[in-house]
């Protein structure tokens, strides 16, 4: 079985929310992220992926992001225990809130960055340079790209 994770690659002009994570965190403790968490069970349910991401927001940082989002992309790891978790990242458009660390057990710090100063960052992992450059090339698109296949999903 897998953990499922969401995480929220939040915009707001041309700058990232991102926070350095509690070094109390198993994985990645100290490292710069985007702001997520794991899916709860929950039954049969709809639209669970959104709505953690939107709790995760508010809990997390204290902000709320448009309803409309766009998959950015997934990837798999393994945690430090042999629990496997696949991670979604979502591309979502701040509307409120001026985040702050809401939970100083798993955020430590909160930051406005640009993807430039993400990228050469020194507390990036390789996923993040990854992630951070897909969000980017997707808030860069026309709106209404036919070139691109875009999943959206209201949060």
């Amino acid at each position: 079985m897998f953990f499922i994770n969401v995480e929220a690659a939040v915009y707001r002009g041309d700058k990232w929310l991102m926070i350095e994570r509690s070094h109390k965190e198993e994985h990645a403790g100290g490292m710069l992220s985007f702001v997520g968490g794991t899916v709860d069970p929950e039954g049969a349910s709809s639209n669970i992926l959104e709505r953690t991401l939107r709790r995760e927001l508010m809990e997390e940082v204290g902000v709320s992001v448009h309803e409309k989002t766009t998959y950015v992309r997934n990837t798999s790891f393994v945690l430090p225990d042999g629990r496997e978790v696949v991670d979604i990242v979502f591309l979502c458009e701040w509307e409120s809130g001026e985040p702050y660390p809401n939970s100083p057990d798993e955020v430590e710090a909160v930051h406005w960055l640009t993807t430039d100063e993400i990228v050469s960052h020194p507390k990036t992992e390789s996923y993040l340079h990854d992630n951070i450059r897909e969000a980017d090339r997707l808030r860069n698109l026309p709106k209404h790209s036919t070139n691109e296949q875009e999943t959206y999903r209201s949060c």
